[in-house]
């Protein structure tokens, strides 16, 4: 088994107190593994917008400039000063950036957890996998099938367990079915999979015709397009049909969640006595994500039962015994190429991940669109 090389180069994110964002690539010492470590020599890491958050910060990418070198480049860009007090906690450190990837162990500490998986591709989560090689927990990396290559398991935990995170929510807090706002992202075409699998509802909204015909031929049997001039009949229609109380919403901005949530109240108002309060029947609304930083809209025209609250999948997956937090994972793994597959538009190396003709394509989010980090080319070792 090739030995690592004593260094590796890893895609780092800086914000200066100056108020400038620098994205570049540093050489990193890659040290013995302890006994129940092992060695990665990452192959692939996908570009998720909840790395954008550290990758980008609250930076304005439209000022971005490039500077260094095609192989070893530098993109800078200023982060507005209203921005600034929101990134206190991480000024003027360089922060390594990647959530989750996967590759070939290509060291092990003496461990017998870790000397099994010499040789073997593995996924892990946990940070810093934009990078060529990445110490990890054994016990912290799943041995993907052989037939599966590190391409097909290097997103298998972010988008795959908040997909059952979210179903496992739905069925802890007594609802019947979901409203996903992104249903044609990479996770929401998982979501759509994974409720056609456990026939669970699920109310899919899209913003363009093109990803409600997408939708449809998928099968999704709920498909409502928020450009349409028909979107609240829509919407009403799906609601009703499925008898939605839960909302899952990475946008954040906009006014989008109270249209939801005044559609479930006069939904849920159509077979209850009448009450001033609204429906005794709750209605739960979770924003995962911060897609639109415009402020949220709420007008308090649904009723007095009802939840509005962020959520992690982090945070969730903490309040999950170990035995569902196992079987979870053994699901994602069963369904790997299924339910969970994951498709890439385009492979990137570290290099070309901070080209900025390529920042401005992935940085958009757009359906189709997800891209993929592979450290192991393009650059020296």
């Amino acid at each position: 088994m090739t030995y690592p090389a004593s260094t590796g180069w890893q895609l780092h994110s800086l914000i200066k107190d100056s108020g400038t964002l620098e994205l570049s690539l540093r050489k990193m010492p890659v040290a013995d593994p302890a006994v129940d470590e092992v060695i990665i020599r990452v192959e692939a890491a996908p570009l998720n917008p909840s790395d954008f958050n550290l990758l980008f910060g609250a930076a304005d990418m439209t000022t971005a400039q490039a500077s260094g070198t095609a192989e070893f480049p530098v993109v800078t860009a200023t982060v507005p000063a209203t921005a600034m007090p929101a990134m206190q906690g991480r000024l003027n450190q360089s922060m390594p950036v990647g959530n989750e990837g996967a590759g070939v162990v290509v060291r092990a500490g003496k461990s017998p957890q870790a000397q099994a998986l010499l040789g073997k591709t593995v996924a892990t989560f946990g940070g810093e996998m934009y990078s060529q090689y990445r110490c990890a927990k054994a016990a912290q990396c799943v041995e993907l099938p052989d037939d599966c290559t590190a391409a097909d398991g290097a997103a298998m935990f972010v988008n795959p367990l908040t997909a059952l995170c979210m179903v496992d929510v739905m069925r802890k807090e007594g609802h019947k079915a979901i409203v996903h706002t992104v249903a044609a992202s990479n996770l929401g075409q998982m979501l759509i999979r994974l409720c056609q699998k456990e026939h669970i509802g699920l109310v899919n909204i899209v913003r363009s015709q093109s990803q409600h015909d997408l939708l449809k031929e998928m099968g999704a049997r709920w498909v409502c397009n928020s450009a349409s001039p028909h979107f609240i009949q829509d919407l009403t229609n799906a609601i009703e049909a499925t008898g939605a109380t839960l909302v899952f919403d990475p946008i954040g901005g906009g006014d989008l969640l109270t249209q939801i949530m005044a559609v479930m109240e006069k939904s849920l108002a159509q077979s209850e006595p009448y009450s001033r309060y609204g429906s005794a029947k709750r209605k739960q609304a979770y924003i995962y994500g911060v897609l639109d930083r415009s402020p949220t809209t709420i007008r308090l025209n649904f009723g007095l039962a009802f939840g509005i609250g962020g959520w992690l999948l982090t945070h969730y997956m903490q309040t999950l015994s170990t035995s569902e937090r196992m079987q979870m994972q053994a699901r994602v793994l069963a369904d790997l190429k299924t339910v969970f597959a994951c498709h890439y538009a385009r492979v990137l190396s570290l290099a070309e991940a901070l080209h900025l003709d390529e920042i401005a394509i992935y940085s958009q989010r757009a359906t189709g669109g997800k891209y993929l980090i592979n450290p192991s080319i393009g650059l020296p070792a």
